[in-house]
Formats: C-alpha cells, structure tokens, sequence
C-alpha cells in the first residue's frame, strides 16, 4: 500500500463519517478562527492607525538650530553652532531628491492680535510662516477656500490661512471668512482659505487660534525678528523614513559645510514616537491575540486526538484485516495521521474565511479600516493545522499501528 493508496483511503474513511468529520474540523475551525480573526483584527487596528498618525504628521522628521551643548565636567567651554538659516533650508527644499514632501516653517509670535472691522481677538493668537506644502505636512486640512500656492508663498504675497478660533471672534456665523481682509502685525492680509477645526482632543489644538502667512511675507513684515527656521519632511511610508532621513542628514550636511568625522551642526529627529509606543502596544496585543489562539487550538488538538482514538476503536477489525492483507505498522500509521491533517485543513481553510471575514468586521466597526489579508496568519494557520494534525493524530496512529491483527480481526 503506497502512499497514494493511504490518502485515498483516508478520504474514503473521511466520507464515510461525514458528520464525525464534520463535528471535528468544526472544532479545529474554531480554534484557527480565534487565531486568525484576533490577529486579522489586530492587523487592520495597526494599518488604521499608521494611517492617522500619517495624516498627524507622525512620519516626519525635521530639521531645525542644534541645541546648544551645556559643556563639559572638565569646565570646557560649551559648543556653539551658527543657527540654520532660510537660504540654507531652501537650497535644502530645492535639492532635496529623497522620499516625501517638504516644507519650511517658523513662528512668527504668540501674542498677536488680529482685527476685522471693528472687532479684535484676544492677544493670543499665533501667527506663523509657512510655504505652500505646510499644511499637507503637518496633516492640517482646508476647510473651506484653498491653501496659498508656491507662487504666493515665494513671492511674500499678502494672503492668510486662518484657525477655526480666530473665525468665531472675527466673523458672524453665517459669514463666509474667505475674500474678507483682516488686520494683522500691522498689514492688511487677505483670507483664502480657514484650517479644518482640530479640537481640544488634538495635540495641536492651538491650530484653531493661528493664522498662517507665507514664509516671504513674514519675513517683509518682521525683518527684525530672529526666527527659528525649521524644516520638516513628511514620509508617505514609514518604511523609507531611515533612508530618507540619511538622505536629508547627508545633503544637509554638504549644505552647512560640514567635515567629515565632525558631529551634525544642526539637529535631525524624527516625530514618530508616539506612532512607534502604538506600535509597541498593538505588538503587545498582537501577543496576546496569538496566545489565546494558541490555547484554543491546544484544546481543539485534544478533541481531535479524542476522536481519532474513538476511530481507532471503532476500526480495529479493518485495522486487522489490513494488516493480515500485508499492511506494515507505518502504512497504518500513515493512513491515520493522512486523516488527521486532512481533517485539521479542512478546518483550517475554514477558520481562515471565518476569522478574515470576523477579524476586519471588527476592526472596520472600531476603527473604519480597510480590509486586510492576513496573508501571513493564513500561512501560520495553515502549518498549524498541519502540526496539530500530526501531533493529535500520532497517538491513534501508533496505537492503530500496534494492534495485533489476531486480535484485531476476533474484535466485535
């Protein structure tokens, strides 16, 4: 009996007892669906929030003053560098050829006052520099009108984005801000476009109460200020943000005149942390998830091994025969553990559909994400069937395959 005789035999045994077969994958599909669907889950939990902290801006990384060294223990004097300037930034804009989108920033003051007609906000709004890609960096959305363009920003044109804050003091409420001229560090700036409102949950919530000019502009109106230049560029994949990042802090460098050997003269971070401890927790889950499945196939492992030795029972008479025709003890234990494994991937295949479709139902109900194929969980759980079926189907196969055939053939 070779082994294509076993697997048909083994099928044949299968369809003979459609119902206990059916009883027994069902368990196995409950265990791989516990798996797969907390895993899936998990999966299109992950996906729906790398795409927010995206949006959020958390796949940047800027590039801004070195901070200054507080010296030695020894009582050398600390370390000095010049500040980056604007020329430098936009010969970095310019050169730039990495991955992502870049933008020049700064900030202007945080005790403006702005004016339409006759009403004035608090002293307390923000007012900074930007150029055309600001918004789309810092994951900032137009509400209504548009963003300034290129032109605008290079040129110091007199234009303003304003936040959902400075609208409500300024503006009735059905009064449409956009067109409408505002009074501000002593300028005239015309409104084209209002930032989508982030509200008190935001990390940035200080958006609604800050006006944004270009970068130009803001350099005719204050020429005496010494800003803080910035720069920051947004990843569309965090996979390419290290070599982005080695991109930027090479170019960066031939810009500042940096030797070789010497340390960075500017400061180079990444503002992703809160992104990668989501990341750490969803991992953590992820873990959990895994062991919980694991233990529910432990259990469905067991009910396999139970009803396999039931089956061995039940055939100990064919088991003689068999073995009286000729049948070797490894031919019987093939034939069994044949059963086993295709039992579990019948499960199994069924425990896939069940937890993909149970796992992105989930996370699309918590989070609105999209759908996920777990193709590595589908692998996992398919070699897991595979391990489950050999190992709860060895012991019913080896003590098939020692039955005395004398016995065996006398049993009732």
């Amino acid at each position: 009996m070779n082994i294509r005789e076993n697997i048909k035999e083994g099928i044949k045994s299968i369809k003979a007892n459609k119902l206990r077969t059916f009883l027994t994958a069902a368990i196995i599909s409950i265990g791989i669906t516990s798996l797969v669907g907390i895993l899936t889950a998990i999966d299109g939990i992950q996906n729906s929030i790398n795409t927010s902290f995206s949006s959020l801006g958390a796949n940047t990384f800027d590039i801004e003053d070195k901070r200054r060294d507080r010296g030695s223990s020894d009582g050398k004097k600390a370390k000095t560098y010049p500040k980056v300037t604007y020329h430098e930034l936009l010969m970095f804009k310019e050169k730039y050829e990495g991955p992502g989108v870049v933008s020049i920033y700064t900030v202007i003051t945080g005790q403006a006052e702005v004016k339409y007609g006759s009403k004035v906000t608090n002293p307390n709004q923000i007012v900074r520099g930007g150029d055309e890609n600001y918004l789309t960096v810092d994951g900032y959305d137009v509400d209504k009108g548009r963003p300034f363009s290129a032109n605008e920003s290079l040129n110091g044109s007199y234009v303003a984005l304003v936040g959902n804050d400075v609208i409500k003091d300024l503006f009735d409420e059905n009064e449409s801000p956009v067109g409408k001229k505002i009074s501000l560090m002593g300028s005239k700036f015309r409104i084209v476009g209002t930032i989508a409102e982030q509200g008190g949950a935001s990390g940035n919530s200080n958006i609604d109460r800050t006006i944004i000019i270009p970068m130009q502009t803001a350099r005719i109106i204050a020429p005496e200020r010494n800003f803080g230049y910035e720069i920051a560029v947004a990843v569309p994949d965090p996979t390419q943000m290290d070599n982005a990042m080695g991109i930027a802090r090479g170019l960066m460098r031939a810009i500042r005149g940096d030797r070789p050997g010497e340390e960075d003269s500017f400061e180079l971070s990444a503002s992703k942390s809160l992104a990668e401890r989501m990341g750490e927790i969803t991992g953590y889950l992820r873990a959990g998830g895994f062991t919980i499945g694991f233990v529910t196939l432990i259990g469905a492992s067991i009910g396999l091994m139970n009803i396999m030795l039931v089956s061995v029972t039940e055939r100990t008479r064919e088991i003689g025969v068999r073995k009286a025709l000729g049948a070797t003890p490894l031919k019987i234990r093939q034939q069994f553990l044949i059963e086993a494994i295709v039992i579990c991937q019948m499960g199994g295949i069924g425990g896939i559909i069940l937890g993909m479709t149970i796992g992105n139902l989930t996370s699309q109900l918590i989070f609105n994400s999209g759908f996920v194929v777990p193709w590595l969980w589908m692998i996992i759980a398919v070699i897991i069937g595979i391990v489950v079926g050999l190992i709860s189907g060895y012991i019913p196969a080896y003590k098939a395959s020692k039955l005395d055939p004398i016995e065996s053939l006398r049993f009732e």
